[in-house]
């Protein structure tokens, strides 16, 4: 019979399994009542004894630092579903007094300034990835590698404020016990969901080394104004039967269809129940653990639509409580159906009921470079040169339009607008962000085709590599569209170095040779970095960006009338902004931004007046190019002008 712990039980109780000091250290456990629970210190077994509804525990005398652990409660011994501290593989855990673990100045290491999600620029990592083929780098793969000056100058160089890295704590799929036989994983396969992954430290044996060498990224990342975003996939485990959750509370964690399966809304074989008490419980210690001990000031929840509201709204109010400025968005959809009603979960329909809780737009992902289902099939920045034209057939008339209404809906930030016609939006049919800052801005992530792979799959033109300028050309165009959007701006590592994965769609255990970022690219094509970096700036210098309200977008960005294929719009001057306190913006009254995504030269009027030209012909300069007296603006083919009066 399963046993469940009360709401009130769950709500007074801490999965601090262990607590130590010099003189004892305390063993707890949440587990069925019925169970015989004991816990293995070095060579020794310790019975547990029951002291609460669920909760089992044993004081054992004397100095244990350093000592290995494991608990048993009928099921194989476990290093428990919240260790601080794992061995090799995360077998055992081990007693450890994490003050040791603090790097010199830990205590001063302070969050960078950010006064608005709007103001953030989020660059999504994978430590193996980023570090494995850079030439200069000392701890190539680890976490150290992101403290290394090439690695922070890159970073501060392209104007990034946030690192976005993902799965960074303990997973299975990589045996840290044969590092030096190359092994690639992205991580999304939890173990022990607490302790920072042994493949990225610089020695998997030693508990207290992935700890330091953790922190030190942080440490190094702030010190450069960068924000660390940890990555976290609390809705499934590796498996069921050999988890941490399984071994120690059975069939508790997770949930089960109406014929007793096993549901599985994360398309990995299982999905955790986050509505029970003790598994929200769970979610909320870890989530305060990870920001108390390791300062991460954000979290990004894969397949959030596999936890229930209530879940994630009281993770929003204990965040909140630490530090209101840390961020929070997720995957706003499963990977399959979930046992609980869609009404009750994280989806991005639902994001209303999730205040300051932000989502992806795949809206605005799939209207640049197509659908997510077929790879071959192009979105805008692919579309037919026939399509904007009087020989456009009604399929593509139509196609078109679902493209420019959907990609309008992401400009605003996937909020309620005057101007989108929601009955054309391709995947909502009403807005679901409350605010612009519910919404991520992106067109690449580590899941799917990388940018340049997507474009080159569903541009017959691009097939062939030697057309490089077209490519670039789109890329610029493509990007130009997310961070000049009212959402949250979010990119794929290497999208700056025009990266591509072989075309692999799905890279998730692919080796190296598909999945390194090629650092001479930065040779090969320095004008996309510098694109990049000045589109970044872009958007720091102008307010007109970064809005940061519903209200505010509504009152100030008006889109304008535009040929077929082309989205333009204007931007007043905001007389407030959420601009970062050591940058200034130049006070410009109107901006005017024109995406044309067409293979054909494209007029558009505007007020007669003197303009100054920020963005041209695949170019970009905040401060300005040149200024020009005109009553039309007149946009090259596939590339964006941005002008203000």
């Amino acid at each position: 019979m399963l046993m469940i712990a009360t709401t009130a039980n769950a709500q007074e109780f801490s999965f601090d399994e262990m607590t130590y000091t010099p003189k004892k250290t305390v063993f707890k456990l949440f587990a069925p009542n019925d169970a015989k629970c004991y816990v293995t210190v070095g060579q020794r077994q310790i019975p547990m004894k029951r002291k609460g509804d669920c909760l089992w525990q044993a004081t054992v005398k004397g100095n244990l630092l350093g000592q290995p652990y494991v608990f048993n409660a009928g099921h194989g011994d476990t290093p428990g579903v919240f260790a601080k501290a794992v061995g090799v593989n995360g077998q055992q855990a081990y007693v450890i007094d994490l003050s040791t673990t603090n790097p010199e100045g830990w205590q001063n290491d302070q969050r960078p300034l950010c006064t608005s999600p709007a103001d953030l620029v989020i660059y999504e990592l994978h430590h193996r990835d980023f570090s494995i083929a850079r030439p200069d780098a000392k701890y190539p793969g680890k976490f150290l590698a992101l403290t290394e000056p090439w690695a922070i100058e890159h970073l501060k160089s392209l104007g990034v404020n946030a690192v976005h890295i993902l799965p960074s704590y303990d997973f299975g799929s990589v045996d840290e016990t044969r590092l030096h036989s190359p092994q690639y994983n992205w991580g999304y396969d939890p173990v022990n969901y607490n302790v920072p992954e042994g493949s990225y430290s610089t020695d998997p044996y030693d508990p207290t080394v992935r700890i330091r060498e953790f922190k030190q990224m942080v440490q190094a990342l702030h010190k450069a104004g960068i924000r660390v975003i940890l990555d976290v996939v609390y809705n499934h485990t590796y498996d069921i039967e050999h988890s941490n959750f399984q071994k120690t509370y059975p069939d508790y964690f997770y949930r089960k269809n109406a014929d007793g399966s096993w549901s599985n809304g994360s398309g990995c074989g299982n999905e955790t129940a986050s509505e029970r008490p003790m598994m929200r419980r769970f979610m909320i210690e870890s989530v305060k653990y990870w920001i108390n001990e390791y300062h991460i000031d954000g979290f990004r929840f894969d397949l959030m639509g596999c936890h229930d509201i209530e879940t994630m709204n009281q993770i929003r109010q204990a965040v909140d409580a630490i530090d209101p400025t840390i961020f929070i968005y997720g995957e706003g959809w499963s990977a399959g159906q979930c046992a609980l009603p869609s009404s009750q979960l994280g989806a991005k329909a639902n994001i209303p009921q999730m205040p300051r809780i932000a989502a992806f737009s795949d809206e605005m992902r799939d209207a640049l470079r197509g659908p997510f289902s077929d790879d071959t099939k192009p979105g805008i920045l692919g579309m037919s040169k026939n399509a904007h034209t009087k020989k456009a057939t009604a399929a593509q008339q139509s196609e078109l339009a679902t493209q420019l209404e959907s990609l309008k809906f992401g400009i605003v930030g996937c909020i309620p607008h005057p101007q989108v016609d929601m009955s054309l939006v391709n995947y909502s049919k009403e807005s679901w962000a409350m605010q612009p800052t519910q919404m991520i801005a992106y067109v690449s992530c580590h899941d799917d085709m990388c940018l340049v792979d997507r474009l080159k799959a569903s541009i017959p033109d691009l097939q062939s590599t030697a057309d490089v300028q077209q490519l670039t050309a789109l890329v610029k165009l493509a990007q130009t569209a997310v961070f000049t959007s009212q959402g949250v701006p979010f990119m794929l590592s290497g999208e700056e170095l025009l990266r591509d994965k072989k075309g692999v769609h799905n890279s998730y255990n692919s080796p190296d040779s598909v999945n390194h970022l090629d650092w001479q690219n930065l040779q090969r094509y320095p004008e996309v970095f510098d694109y990049y970096k000045n589109l970044i700036q872009l958007r720091k210098q102008y307010p007109h960006f970064r809005l940061g309200t519903a209200e505010l977008v509504r009152q100030h960005l008006t889109f304008l009338e535009a040929p077929k294929g082309v989205v333009a719009y204007r931007i007043t001057a905001p007389s407030q902004n959420n601009t970062l306190k050591e940058e200034t913006a130049e006070a410009a009254p109107n901006m005017y931004v024109m995406l044309n995504f067409t293979s054909k030269q494209q007029t558009i009027s505007i007020p007669r007046g003197t303009y100054r030209v920020l963005c041209t012909r695949g170019t970009i300069q905040p401060q300005g190019l040149y200024d020009v007296k005109c009553s039309t603006a007149t946009v090259a083919p596939h590339s964006a002008l941005i002008i203000h009066d």
